[in-house]
């Protein structure tokens, strides 16, 4: 006998219990990680799929890049930036020496360009109007 999506007892198939459904669920999906690197004086935060020691000596391979897809009219200038300078790249292609830091997240968060001196955020968002007086 058997059993998908459920563990498999001696008398057939029972029910999982919520802590084993997580664990199923991190082992197939495959892992998210925050990829925080420097180029040209700014901090660069991306997600991707999938980090590795690349082929290249010295170097790490970081593919499969993750950005968000927004189908309604509120666009984030950071994503878009950074979708414009890596959305046709298969692989970066990292010197070690310019990795911050790799983190495996369970969620998406915020990509980032920061200045390295402030940790300002270098884009810019869109102007709101000003508040009236």
């Amino acid at each position: 006998m058997a059993c998908t999506y459920v563990r498999q007892s001696r008398a057939g198939c029972a029910s999982a219990t919520v802590s084993e459904w997580r664990s199923y669920n991190r082992a197939m999906s495959k892992p998210l990680y925050k990829v925080t690197f420097l180029n040209h004086g700014k901090v660069y935060e991306l997600y991707a799929r999938h980090v590795a020691g690349s082929h290249l000596w010295g170097f790490n391979e970081v593919g499969d890049l993750v950005f968000d897809v927004h189908d309604g009219l509120v666009i984030d200038p950071t994503e878009e930036r950074l979708r414009e300078e890596f959305g046709n790249t298969r692989k970066l292609h990292l010197p070690m020496q310019s990795i911050v830091r790799i983190e495996e997240v369970e969620k998406k968060g915020q990509s980032a360009i920061r200045d390295v001196a402030t940790g300002e955020s270098v884009v810019t968002p869109f102007p709101m109007p000003g508040k009236p007086r």
